[in-house]
């Protein structure tokens, strides 16, 4: 009997000293990225007061991903994947600490923030493939693999429950630079996670026919343009995640406009509170660390749900059902206007999002070739990341154009719309 059986069956992953190793490393870093991911909005919305400049600030970050994604899932396929990720785990060490500097100075200017998410897009552009397809070496194998994508998504969304609160209180108290410095010094776990890891497989041998990053590249797209199942799958997270997701770009708007009245005894009671101690600074913060955070928390029990189902689980079924959540409980927060029933709506919007691609996830691991799986997760990588910035940047704009609510709804009608005919028309998904 393998090792792993000896614990639950969500937890199975842990069993595995390399994984454990990276959770808690990874673990701790995501809380300070959730910190950053905040600290910006904020710092950007203060510096410009444009929902349009949210979209763009994510649509630059978006420029790099472009082109380097698909090298980046190749080089995945060709080099160690630890040394891939000691490199871009550095530069965005090195990216949070100039943001931190510029901010604590007082010489922060937005195209400096704007020159940073430039370069922060390009390290996540090879970042993300390494990341994704480093878990079946962390485990050894596919025998845990749903236990581990669904710990990592637990992991990545307890980090957003977490980071949020901190940031929300840091920003209120003492302002972004704080954020952003707390980011740059937890990058340094993940470090030394990377760096006590053992026994990690080695890269697998190319043929003669393959060792051309340009063919490498090619051969990874020509695979997943041959498997109809791929490309719905695909398709799927690319309209969710330009049409749905754009909701974390808008949420500034929302706390700062939309929900700012409701939200009035929250932030009393917070700010009194924390006067007593630092003083309230940007009490705005408050609810919109709130908000993040419940989002996080709803995320969370959809990870570990996800991690729980047992292996004979009908998961492309369980999948279509959070396709169509997803863009639901987006709905009905568009046109909340109640601080309290919102906070509650995301919860919902956490879990089913989590549900929904961390499940998309696993199938796309499940049906990919290990030699092919840095690639396949690279053109994934860069579908999801390019969807969800050019979503935020429509968004912005759309929201500055007609309002927040409105730019939100129309998205998640469309959505819900698509997979609603995908679930009709494609029933292979549902059957996976």
């Amino acid at each position: 009997m393998h090792k792993s059986l000896r614990l639950p069956a969500t937890f199975r992953a842990f069993s595995h000293r390399n994984y454990l190793l990276w959770f808690i490393g990874q673990g701790i870093s995501l809380i300070g990225t959730w910190m950053q991911t905040m600290a910006q909005q904020v710092l950007v919305y203060r510096l410009t007061g444009s929902a349009a400049s949210l979209g763009i600030i994510s649509f630059i970050g978006l420029i790099p991903i472009i082109p380097l994604s698909l090298w980046g899932g190749s080089i995945t396929d060709r080099f160690p994947k630890r040394t891939i990720l000691l490199i871009t785990q550095g530069v965005m060490l090195v990216q949070a600490f100039l943001l931190a500097l510029l901010t604590w100075s007082g010489t922060v200017q937005i195209w400096h923030v704007y020159v940073l998410a430039f370069v922060l897009g390009a390290a996540i552009a090879i970042d993300l493939p390494a990341r994704q397809a480093f878990t079946v070496d962390l485990i050894e194998g596919k025998e845990d693999l749903s236990s581990a994508i669904g710990l990592n998504s637990a992991m990545f969304n307890g980090a957003r429950a977490i980071g949020p609160a901190i940031a929300g209180i840091l920003i209120a108290t003492t302002g972004e630079a704080n954020a952003f410095f707390f980011n740059a010094l937890t990058f340094i776990a993940v470090i030394i996670s990377l760096l006590l890891m053992r026994g990690l497989p080695k890269p697998q041998k190319l043929s003669e026919s393959d060792t051309s990053p340009l063919k490498h590249m090619v051969g990874g797209l020509q695979f997943i343009f041959q498997r109809q199942t791929i490309l719905i799958l695909v398709s799927l997270i690319a309209v969710s995640a330009f049409l749905s997701m754009p909701f974390n770009t808008l949420l500034p708007v929302f706390t700062a406009e939309v929900l700012k009245q409701s939200a009035l005894p929250v932030v009393a009671t917070l700010c009194n509170s924390y006067s007593l101690v630092m003083g309230c600074q940007a009490p705005e913060a408050l609810p919109l660390g709130l908000l993040y955070s419940m989002i996080g928390v709803g995320a969370v029990i959809g990870a570990l749900v996800v991690a729980s189902l047992p292996s004979n689980s009908r998961r492309g079924q369980l999948f279509t059902i959070g396709n169509l959540a997803f863009p639901l409980f987006l709905l009905l927060f568009a046109f909340s206007t109640s601080f309290a029933v919102s906070l509650l709506l995301t919860l919902f919007i956490g879990f089913s999002f989590v549900w929904q691609n961390a499940l998309a996830n696993t199938l796309l691991q499940f049906v990919t070739p290990n030699e092919l799986r840095g690639r396949v997760m690279g053109v994934y990588t860069m579908t999801f990341q390019a969807m969800f910035r050019l979503g935020g940047l429509q968004a912005g704009f759309m929201a500055d154009w007609l309002s927040a609510p409105i730019s939100l709804g129309i998205g998640a009608v469309s959505s819900l719309l698509y997979g609603l005919f995908v679930a009709i028309r494609y029933p292979k998904v549902s059957q996976l």
